[in-house]
């Protein structure tokens, strides 16, 4: 379960190996519901969500979707600034 987010971008940079990089939230291996209600909660806070960047890719194939405060979502990139709020 992630409960931080200094945790979340633990396991983003892991897997993107930089920042910025977009990778598929199905890359985080977070549990369907919880990546949903996780990524719903920091969007909504402005101080974070500026740093995240959600791109839907699901009508290239191949990409598990989440929704996103309504929105379908497969990839996530996050700015190299966030390190500012960690």
């Amino acid at each position: 379960m992630i409960t931080r987010l200094p945790e979340l971008v633990k396991r983003y940079l892991a897997i993107a190996g930089a920042y910025g990089k977009s990778v598929p939230i199905a890359s985080l291996e977070i549990p369907a519901g919880e990546t949903e209600r996780v990524f719903d909660f920091l969007d909504e806070d402005y101080h974070i969500s500026r740093f995240f960047h959600f791109r839907d890719a699901s009508a290239e194939g191949g990409e598990t979707s989440f929704m996103i405060n309504g929105f379908p979502q497969t990839h996530i990139s996050i700015d190299p600034d966030v390190q500012a709020i960690l």
